[in-house]
């Protein structure tokens, strides 16, 4: 017989529970859409809940939210869906009332489980050997030959028993030991783990350059000297940075983690202080990162005269004996042996929060700043490098890469220098 759906006290109660449970309380975001939710369904069941409605009333986003520019709720939903997944598997397993967001919709659901039936005690094999001899040797009037059947059976079922506790415990020794390793932290999850376990998702912001013109006239950077604002185009990225992207979100989801993405035009500074953030491609074509804090060891400055004036270079602030103070682009596209980029790990405008820079003097270089930080044995070399061992907390620090790209894919990439960022 099915149960009686709870009522909506008990259902707040639930609510309650979910909310103090260790899998949500670090999440205010998450928390704050569930009670929000939660509160629509139970107060309001007629109303369809929209995404606009959800992300300004529940989530305080501003009036001017667009949902088909900013995908937040149906990200937070995802989350949420994988979260109460996650409880009633695990802390939750026991509880009478289970929550839900059915696939399609934002009402949640609420279903009381049926009282589960009084489990049957499990016996060992040892104890399952020991009842057959009992059975055998119970009844009265059994003929020796009976007996003496039984008797083997039993010897044959004690021995086939022992054999198989053994060989299963044998078996559950070696999946402890690699549990105990899976445990163990590695380099990737110790560079990635502020970004994967943050109180709120990261944000990835992808460059987004200001140019003029189009894919037939041409492309050039803007240029308010000479070029009126309405004449801006910003629907081109640099396909180094969208491979960037894609591979930040394989390393995301191997890792159970997920971020929103946004193009640097419609990055707010508001985001910047409540959101750890991850930058892709560089400060002339990533146009936020000039109004945050940046690097200070190797900083990213446009050629200010001659025929490479629209180039950009990375100048090496504190050269140390025997390093080279400015690092250009690479000359050419093809076979390339001297792009760079610059890998910076620095606090967010929250000291909380922190700020990923991934940006190279080219798309490709950008490209292989992303890859390197993706690679297990790369950041292994980077964190031996920063003198940090896994499972600790990695401190600020800027890196400068060189690259070598034949027909602009990046091949090769090597660690030159690693600074600790003082901040």
């Amino acid at each position: 017989m099915t149960p009686p759906g709870p009522d909506p006290q008990e259902c707040f109660a639930q609510i309650g529970r979910l909310v103090a449970s260790p899998l949500l309380a670090r999440s205010e975001t998450l928390c704050k859409l569930l009670q929000y939710l939660a509160d629509c369904t139970l107060n309001s069941p007629a109303d369809h809940l929209k995404e606009y409605q959800i992300a300004t009333e529940g989530l305080g986003r501003p009036a001017d939210f667009d949902p088909q520019l900013d995908a937040g709720v149906r990200v937070h939903a995802g989350r949420l869906r994988s979260k109460l997944a996650e409880y009633y598997s695990s802390t939750g397993i026991g509880d009478s009332i289970v929550i839900d967001i059915p696939k399609g919709c934002y009402a949640l659901s609420f279903e009381r489980r049926a009282v589960p039936h009084e489990p049957m005690p499990l016996m060992s094999p040892m104890a399952d050997v020991a009842a057959v001899a009992v059975g055998l040797t119970e009844p009265s009037g059994i003929r020796p030959r009976l007996v003496s059947a039984g008797t083997i059976l039993v010897g044959v079922l004690l021995a086939t028993g022992f054999g198989l506790y053994f060989y299963h415990y044998r078996a559950a020794q070696l999946a402890t030991r690699r549990a105990a390793a899976d445990l163990r932290p590695t380099a990737a999850q110790t560079f990635w783990s502020p970004f994967l376990h943050g109180p709120e998702e990261t944000i990835v912001v992808f460059s987004n350059a200001i140019f003029v013109g189009n894919s037939e006239t041409g492309l050039r950077y803007f240029d308010s000297s000479r070029d009126r604002r309405d004449q801006i185009n910003q629907n081109y990225t640099g396909v180094g940075e969208l491979a960037g992207v894609l591979e930040l979100d394989r390393i995301f989801q191997k890792a159970g983690g997920q971020f929103r993405i946004k193009r640097g035009g419609l990055f707010t500074l508001d985001e910047a202080r409540t959101n750890n953030l991850i930058f892709v491609g560089s400060p002339m074509e990533n146009l936020t990162l000039r109004q945050l804090p940046t690097t200070q060891e190797f900083v990213f400055r446009r050629v200010a005269s001659g025929e490479n004036r629209w180039s950009e270079v990375i100048v090496n602030v504190h050269p140390q004996p025997g390093e080279i103070s400015v690092y250009p682009p690479a000359p050419e596209a093809g076979e390339v042996e001297g792009d760079y980029a610059v890998i910076a790990l620095l606090p967010g405008l929250d000291r909380s929060r922190s700020t990923l820079i991934l940006a190279g003097l080219s798309t490709v270089s950008t490209q292989a700043a992303v890859d390197f930080v993706c690679s297990q044995s790369s950041l292994e070399e980077l964190l031996h490098r920063l003198n940090v061992g896994n499972g600790t907390e990695v401190k600020p620090f800027e890196a400068l890469l060189r690259v070598k790209a034949v027909n602009d894919v990046p091949l090769q990439t090597q660690l030159v220098n690693v600074r600790q960022n003082s901040r």
